[in-house]
């Protein structure tokens, strides 16, 4: 197999009220998939909404299942560098080397009991990839899943980074066909609840569309709530 890759962007809106439809961001990616096994995930974040947050991230995750390999993340928050770091995955450890404004230089060394299924590095095209978690020959249903990991527990991912352990639910709503400013796709619709008690501030239920296939790329997604926020896909090139 040869190396291809799919590139995109999306963009960030708000659906609140006094804001609607207003752009507050938007985010460039590309992710490569390798002959051995692993797609390595490029993005570049951009939120606007005071503080700004600029955020840079690969990320190396298996095909297969999206379970992390290594990380690395640099952060800028109000125009200051705020943070960067790397993190390493095995079936037995995690180690994370960063600096942050906040803390300063942080080791971490984690033992875990079994892989890690996921790391959120917050770019939204990982929403997607995250969907692959769920074991799609169960049908629509709900699945919880504990042995995930963030690099930030802020809902912007404006902190850190360093690794924080979390859990939630993935619920299957099946397919449906959708349009989005990047054209129309068949799309599997998922949402992500449970986060009460895992994350400091509970996140409102989330609505996550992907490509009906196997690359599973963020078409749309949106959050209700306190947040009011959605995220489309304006622009996709693939092999």
């Amino acid at each position: 197999m040869a190396y291809s890759t799919i590139s995109g962007e999306i963009r960030y809106t708000s659906k609140k009220p006094e804001r609607l439809d207003q752009e507050r961001g938007r985010e460039f990616f590309s992710i490569t998939r390798q002959p051995d096994g692993v797609d390595l995930l490029h993005a570049h974040c951009e939120i606007d909404d005071a503080p700004m947050v600029v955020r840079d991230v690969v990320l190396a995750l298996r095909h297969a299942d999206s379970s992390p390999v290594d990380c690395s993340v640099r952060l800028t928050v109000g125009d200051r560098f705020e943070g960067s770091g790397w993190m390493r995955f095995s079936d037995s450890l995690i180690e994370c080397e960063t600096f942050n404004q906040g803390d300063g230089r942080i080791s971490q060394r984690i033992e875990v009991g079994a892989p890690v299924r996921w790391l959120q590095s917050h770019p939204i095209v990982g929403d997607a990839l995250l969907m692959r978690l769920y074991d799609l020959q169960r049908g629509p249903g709900k699945t919880f899943f504990d042995n995930l990991y963030l690099t930030s527990p802020d809902h912007r991912g404006a902190t850190g980074p360093q690794l924080f352990r979390t859990g939630f639910s993935i619920v299957y709503l099946g397919e449906e066909d959708i349009e989005v400013a990047a054209g129309e796709f068949r799309a599997r619709h998922f949402q992500v609840t449970d986060t009460a008690g895992n994350l400091p501030e509970e996140h409102p239920p989330y609505d996550v569309w992907c490509t009906a296939d196997d690359d599973y790329i963020l078409l749309r997604a949106g959050a209700g709530g306190y947040m009011q926020t959605h995220y489309e896909l304006v622009d996709l090139k693939r092999p």
